[in-house]
């Protein structure tokens, strides 16, 4: 007979946790992130961005600093709205008010 307690013995249940890979980062962070990475290996991070969003190519975002894997846990076309609902917001401030007739 063994002295180690049975498998499920609750006293022994233990907490891992693994490392942050990541998934916990929202849009923002991603986003940044990519950014950054594209800049370090020199490429310009709007227009890569910009042809990964449009296209869903994963092959436009580096795989330096795991940005290609970062990228791929974005869903693009809520991106695509964010960026756009942020553009007409900056137009109409920047716009004077429609004269009323």
């Amino acid at each position: 007979m063994s002295d180690e307690p049975p498998v499920g013995d609750p006293g022994l249940t233990r907490v891992w946790r693994a490392p942050s890979d990541g998934s916990d980062l929202g849009n923002r962070e991603i986003l940044l992130q990519v950014y950054r990475a594209l800049q370090e290996k020199g490429y310009d991070p709007i227009m890569q961005l910009a042809h990964f969003l449009l296209s869903g190519e994963p092959t436009y975002i580096t795989a330096h600093g795991g940005a290609r894997t970062l990228v791929s846990r974005l869903e693009r076309d809520e991106v695509i709205a964010e960026l756009l609902r942020l553009y007409v917001a900056t137009l109409t401030q920047e716009l004077p008010p429609e004269p009323k007739l």
